[in-house]
């Protein structure tokens, strides 16, 4: 690697060197200000006032952008696991709407994929040290994925159900005009979100809204203990602990020299 491209890779991709400071901070900085400037662009005032300034603006950070996504495949010595890794869709996704705005200015919508970069300062901030809980955290989702499939196919029979039964009880007159404006209320209803935009009027159908209520609340405990108990066993894989052979007290570091509770030496 010649000294122009490790220098390059120094402060792109180094973090804890002074000028890989001065880039990161100014990276998130033009970050933040680009999606600010798009959120400033959706309200018809601002941008009535000045869209040829915000229209500049994004130009300007879309070409340092570019050239940062230029400068990153240059400096590797594989630039193909730069390019086709998660970051690399992020970065390319991130400049791309803007190009097409110009070359198809029906496309504008596009633009909003920008935000993704936000997701970039996860890596910027090197915050590795969080990277082996989120894996932890995949862990427990793959391994209770199963069960939560088998319960969202039983909360779908059960919004099926009770749509059915509300449709019947209260009517189009009430505003269940069909099963699946029904579903829709019981799923509204079944997790506690409550819109209110349709109601039960009669007694029965109050009753059961009622009983649908309260199931709502058992419903909501269900994935949230699958994925705790799928989390607590991956973590205790993760992070093995040891068991005091003096007063049997689980749960020490294994790097524990001394008991927290009887004081005795941990071997």
């Amino acid at each position: 690697m010649s000294k122009l491209k490790h220098d390059i890779h120094t402060i792109i991709f180094e973090a804890d060197t002074f000028w890989g400071k001065v880039f990161d901070l100014a990276l998130i900085s033009a970050i933040f200000m680009s999606v600010f400037a798009v959120i400033l662009d959706s309200v018809p005032a601002i941008k009535a006032e000045w869209s040829d300034l915000l229209h500049i603006f994004e130009w300007v950070v879309t070409f340092l952008f570019t050239i940062e996504f230029i400068l990153r495949i240059y400096c590797l010595k594989k630039p193909s696991t730069y390019i086709f890794s998660f970051y690399g869709f992020i970065d390319f996704i991130s400049i791309l709407p803007t190009y097409l705005m110009y070359l198809f200015p029906s496309t504008q919508v596009l633009i909003m994929f920008r935000f993704i970069r936000v997701m970039r300062i996860f890596r910027i901030l090197k915050l590795i040290q969080y990277v082996g809980e989120a894996d932890l955290l995949f862990q427990a989702l793959k391994a209770s994925s199963r069960k939560i499939t088998i319960f969202l196919l039983a909360i779908l029979i059960f919004v099926s159900i009770f749509g059915s039964f509300m449709y019947f009880i209260e009517g189009g007159e009430n505003g269940f005009t069909s099963i699946p404006q029904s579903m829709y209320w019981a799923i509204v209803t079944l997790t506690t979100v409550g819109y209110g935009d349709v109601a039960p009027v009669s007694v029965a159908g109050k009753l059961f809204a009622s009983m649908v209520m309260v199931l709502g609340y058992a419903v909501l405990a269900v994935p949230t203990g699958i994925v705790t108990v799928e989390f607590s066993k991956a973590f205790s894989q993760d992070h093995p602990t040891v068991n005091c052979e003096s007063c049997g007290l689980e749960g020490h570091d294994n790097d524990a020299e001394y008991c927290k509770k009887c004081g005795a030496k941990i071997i």
